[in-house]
């Protein structure tokens, strides 16, 4: 599993980017693809009680929250059955943008779309741009995901990693493959009767609030990045704006620090143990 902490150079890498996109526009990614709605999906309040729990399975008794945020993979259809019965929605966590060689799927994954390592043991991103290819691999491989999550009984999805284009993957990626690719999976989500949470590429929140059902971020109090007068031009608030949910997690700030700021801009802020392991949960409101 993984964490992905916000980079301080974001916003250089990503003019970078577009400088490299537009050197080679016979590679530029197709234009993303119309928003899919889902209006049976679970639609989260604006303010909605949540915990994140990814190293472990989490059992009763539950904290007393309206959501958890748990492991995909390692929950069953039991675990998300559990919660359901204490009146909990499940999130299913999934790394979209990574490789992660404990996977029970790792070994459907070409070599070819493994890219460097994002800095966490066994795990390297992924060549989204192959999710535009006829017959892709990667979209096979992550909609067999959704489809996991689907008949588990999960409500939502968090996609993480799915900012690969503002890291050093090996590869070219640039804004526009990184949206492509970002906006097609939160309609594969969609169609699965499933809400999506947008997690990583903030950059991007302008074209990817029609696509996405909320959002979750790591630290923007810690680095001055929450809202859109602090970063220019995209912003978590815009989620809120949207009228979706935006759910904020530190990890090193007192609360004191940051929960009057996460109320004042309607996010749920939470600290939480940076190993996410239930061991530290206190809640702003």
């Amino acid at each position: 599993m993984t964490r992905s902490l916000r980079h301080l150079i974001a916003a250089v890498l990503l003019a970078a980017a577009g400088v490299l996109g537009a050197a080679h526009p016979a590679s530029a990614a197709p234009a993303p693809p119309t928003p899919v709605t889902c209006a049976g999906c679970y639609h989260p309040a604006l303010r909605t009680s949540w915990n994140w729990v990814l190293a472990a399975v989490p059992a009763a008794p539950y904290r007393a929250v309206s959501l958890y945020d748990v492991d995909g993979f390692d929950n069953s259809a039991a675990n998300v059955s559990a919660l359901h019965a204490a009146g909990i929605k499940a999130v299913c966590y999934l790394s979209a943008g990574t490789y992660e060689n404990w996977r029970s799927d790792a070994g459907q994954f070409p070599a070819a779309i493994l890219g460097k390592s994002n800095g966490w043991p066994g795990e390297k991103w992924l060549d989204v741009r192959d999710v535009q290819k006829a017959g892709s691999a990667l979209r096979t491989i992550m909609d067999a995901r959704l489809d996991m999550c689907r008949q588990k009984g999960f409500d939502m999805v968090e996609l993480d990693n799915v900012d690969g284009y503002t890291n050093k993957t090996g590869f070219p990626l640039t804004a526009a493959d990184q949206l492509y690719f970002n906006a097609l999976l939160a309609n594969d989500s969609h169609a699965r009767g499933l809400s999506v949470l947008q997690k990583n590429d903030n950059e991007q929140i302008p074209q990817l609030v029609a696509y996405f059902d909320g959002a979750l971020n790591e630290q923007c109090n810690q680095y001055s990045e929450c809202t859109t007068a602090q970063n220019g031009g995209y912003g978590l608030d815009q989620y809120v704006a949207a009228g979706k949910p935006v759910f904020q997690a530190e990890y090193s700030l007192a609360t004191s620090k940051f929960c009057t700021k996460d109320n004042n801009q309607n996010f749920n802020g939470v600290k939480f143990s940076i190993d996410l392991d239930d061991s530290v949960f206190q809640a702003c409101r």
